[in-house]
């Protein structure tokens, strides 16, 4: 009989964020390449599951990264917004 996985979404939000917001670096650093759209993108989902799951206490540690990694490029596209729009 196989054990039942006791993973569920609600705890998967600190390693998606880590996962997110390391893309998120990544792709800010490429930015003439792919465009910020895709940081801002990756940005965006790592913070969101990182609230997520610093609110259903998943792990801390990785949801507190992954909210640092993915607030870096949203802020960035917000300076760029806020020094030349």
């Amino acid at each position: 009989m196989v054990a039942a996985s006791s993973d569920n979404p609600a705890t998967l939000g600190g390693a998606s964020s880590l996962i997110l917001g390391i893309v998120a670096l990544i792709s800010l650093a490429f930015t003439n390449i792919v465009g910020i759209g895709m940081a801002l993108l990756f940005g965006s989902l790592a913070v969101t599951f990182a609230i997520i799951g610093l609110r259903n206490q998943a792990s801390r540690c990785k949801c507190v990264i992954g909210l640092t990694f993915g607030a870096l490029p949203v802020l960035y596209f917000l300076f760029l917004i806020a020094s030349f729009g």
